[in-house]
């Protein structure tokens, strides 16, 4: 029987993660597919390629039909960081990628264990200059945001801090709780059952302002230590060679899910703020931080093994 006015079956819409299956990456792709599914009327997947440090998902957008149909949602470390870390990329942000919008932003958060006696970072600081013994902070790696906010900090006062990298927060996590390093930076949504659940200790905020989640937790400038400030934002960029009608729906399309109330429940509940972006005030964003990230990257001479 041949089918009349039959309509072509539209292909699933992609959102390629750069990163494992499970980690807050991919769990804030997964809380906007369907909502993101329902507002376009297709399907969505959301697929997860990580390694090479972000290059492998960045490869698949690139090679990519460029129509929209398959996006990047990536953490600022693909973005902006490593363009600083690594003297050999296999993609350029601004000649392979084209922004559509910030999806969600990661305050840092200044951790300890219950076993410090320190009740805020301008005590621990204090602390650190007062005893004889260096002063281990771990991290989730080399030329991650919380090493780079551990430097922040260093440079702000004057301490010499010891770093720890490891390969992955939850190990850092779990020798921190172990008292086997002093104190951690982490995105707010890695750490913050631990917070509530009485297993570490709240020190500061590396942002310009307080969050909702921690009201009670002071900025570090609150504490007179300046310039320390180092969100983790996540965002979604497209093929260069997208047309830019598609990139202004697409963008209207996630402020939409941006601005469910699921939406913000789910994503606010796992410590993490949604924020949506113009294509302009994203890719103002993504220059600055990469400017930012790159200076502090030279002046410490920061390496990673390739």
């Amino acid at each position: 029987m041949q089918l009349v006015n039959a309509q072509p079956v539209k292909k699933p819409v992609r959102i390629i993660v750069a990163f494992a299956a499970g980690g807050p990456v991919d769990f804030v792709a997964r809380a906007i597919a369907d909502p993101l599914a329902k507002e376009l009327g297709r399907v969505v997947l959301v697929e997860n390629k990580p390694g090479a440090s972000g290059a492998i998902g960045a490869a698949e957008v690139i090679r990519s039909e460029p129509d929209g149909d398959t996006m990047w949602i990536t953490s600022v470390g693909a973005a902006a960081i490593n363009p600083a870390l690594f003297e050999k990329m296999s993609y350029d942000m601004t000649r392979d990628f084209s922004p559509v919008s910030l999806v969600v932003n990661n305050v840092e958060l200044f951790v300890t264990n219950t076993k410090n006696p320190a009740s805020d970072a301008a005590q621990f600081i204090a602390a650190v200059k007062a005893r004889k013994e260096t002063t281990a902070i771990g991290s989730s790696g080399t030329g991650s945001i919380p090493h780079l906010a551990m430097l922040q900090l260093q440079d702000s006062t004057g301490t010499d801090l010891l770093h720890v990298p490891y390969n992955g927060m939850a190990p850092a996590l779990t020798d921190l709780m172990g008292g086997q390093v002093d104190a951690e930076f982490a995105d707010v949504p890695a750490v913050i059952n631990y917070v509530k659940g009485g297993r570490l200790k709240p020190l500061a905020i590396a942002s310009k302002h307080r969050i909702s989640q921690l009201p009670e937790v002071k900025t570090f400038e609150e504490l007179g230590i300046k310039a320390v400030d180092s969100n983790n934002w996540y965002a979604i960029f497209v093929s260069a060679k997208t047309p830019r009608p598609v990139i202004d729906q697409l963008n209207k399309n996630i402020k939409k899910v941006l601005e469910l109330p699921a939406t913000i429940s789910k994503l606010e509940q796992s410590g993490t703020e949604p924020k949506w972006s113009t294509p302009e005030e994203l890719a103002t964003l993504l220059k600055a931080d990469t400017l930012k990230w790159a200076k502090l990257i030279k002046a410490k001479n920061i390496k990673v093994n390739e």
